[in-house]
């Protein structure tokens, strides 16, 4: 596993009206502090990477869907320099994937249907001057290949 980078399984309550799964809460281990809260979609088999931050850290889950996260660790001082890792996210297979700064990441839907992803960063987006860097998905020199998964 990616330094940093950490999981955490989210419980799914079911009954007969519908479901609830709580994502991060103020008092988990995972949080830092509030930047926003959004949702980002990828249509079936549409590749959403690379990217990253240099100051932000995210904390992604899959609330409807199905999708492949994939990680790239870009830090050279790190002990899992150009580490890959690879999640795969659903309201099924629930969990949190808490990203720290300098590691790329992106996702593929792997659904029949829109896969939606929610995002709850540390830092809130800067219009004027965004912490957001990014590289084509498949011209690249990170060992990852979309195309097989």
């Amino acid at each position: 596993m990616i330094n940093d980078v950490k999981i955490k399984n989210l419980k799914v309550i079911c009954d007969e009206r519908g479901r609830l799964m709580e994502i991060l809460r103020k008092d988990d281990e995972l949080f830092l502090k509030f930047g926003q809260v959004y949702i980002t979609t990828a249509f079936p088999g549409v590749v959403k990477a690379w990217h990253y931050h240099k100051k932000q850290t995210d904390n992604i889950a899959c609330i409807n869907g199905k999708a492949v996260l994939a990680l790239y660790d870009a830090r050279e001082t790190s002990s899992t320099f150009k580490e890959v890792n690879e999640f795969v996210l659903s309201l099924e297979e629930s969990r949190l994937v808490h990203i720290p700064p300098m590691v790329y990441h992106g996702f593929k839907c792997m659904s029949d249907e829109e896969a939606f992803l929610i995002n709850i960063p540390d830092k809130t987006y800067n219009y004027k001057k965004p912490d957001e860097f990014r590289i084509d998905p498949y011209h690249n020199n990170i060992n990852y290949n979309w195309r097989k998964s």
